[in-house]
């Protein structure tokens, strides 16, 4: 999928997923919208099942926005990543939303205080790190903590894709 077919295909996704996620009621589910997007059109991402996805960031979060330069995040800082998948003849479909949430310290050691959640497409929660489903969410943040400590287990999107 190119640029423009993954941008036009996310523009007329977004308000299905927003619709999908907001079922769950939860706040981020509702309003990450809001937060400042740092992806310029949506991307591929093997991390997240090939699914293409787009990067924001709460206020508390905005040094996320200095990608590898980021430093430590703080409490309160929210990454969110919804997705959407395309099936071998070209279809369309709401993948879920990916989202972490850096948490006092002490929460959980093992991801580096980090909260990780998804949402499914209809709004169920799959997982939330210390909650529903918590060992399915381990996956997370084991693999976030493979990156350079010095970047709080947070992996950045591929440079081409950069909000600059």
């Amino acid at each position: 999928m190119t640029a423009a077919e993954a941008a036009k295909a996310y523009d007329c996704l977004l308000d299905e997923m927003k619709a999908a996620y907001g079922k769950s009621g939860g706040p981020v589910s509702l309003g990450y919208t809001g937060y400042q997007r740092y992806s310029k059109v949506a991307y591929q991402s093997a991390t997240h099942g090939n699914r293409y996805v787009q990067n924001y960031a709460n206020d508390a979060a905005r040094n996320y926005g200095a990608f590898e330069k980021a430093g430590t995040f703080k409490a309160g800082a929210i990454l969110a990543k919804d997705s959407f998948s395309v099936s071998g003849d070209g279809k369309t479909s709401v993948g879920p939303l990916f989202v972490m949430q850096k948490m006092p310290a002490g929460f959980n050691k093992a991801s580096l205080d980090w909260k990780y959640s998804m949402v499914m497409p209809d709004g169920k929660i799959f997982g939330v790190t210390g909650g529903t489903n918590s060992a399915a969410m381990t996956f997370c943040h084991e693999c976030h903590n493979s990156v350079a400590p010095d970047q709080d287990a947070v992996m950045f999107l591929p440079e081409e894709f950069r909000v600059k």
